[in-house]
């Protein structure tokens, strides 16, 4: 086994100076470094979201996104969809399992799930 420090996602995207901008605005995470090509987020965890650009639209449906824990998962879908511009793409029907489908500017999936009670 090989010990591994922090953990850092990275998005593939067309523009990281404005993605970067719109995933501080849903999360609030601190802008570390911003750059045509490279822009990423910190969390206070010390965790990373990385977006890199790269010359390929986005074509198919993501083999990775965030789920992104709250208290009210469509408060929040509300809000990022009226605010932010996000796209909501559809909804779990399991009520023992909330969680909302969305999309940000560039088309990356990302989740809205319902924080455990208790």
């Amino acid at each position: 086994m090989v010990e591994i420090g922090s953990v850092s996602v990275v998005m593939d995207c067309a523009d990281p100076p404005a993605l970067v901008d719109w995933w501080h605005r849903l999360t609030g995470w601190e802008i570390r470094n911003q750059e045509d090509d490279w822009c990423s987020l910190k969390r206070p965890d010390g965790t990373s979201l990385g977006f890199q650009k790269v010359p390929e639209p986005k074509t198919v449906k993501n083999r990775v996104h965030l789920d992104l824990w709250v208290e009210d998962e469509e408060e929040a879908a509300k809000w990022a969809v009226e605010e932010l511009g996000a796209r909501r793409l559809w909804r779990s029907e399991n009520p023992d399992d909330p969680f909302v489908v969305l999309a940000d500017p560039e088309g990356d999936e990302f989740c809205f799930c319902a924080a455990p009670q208790g």
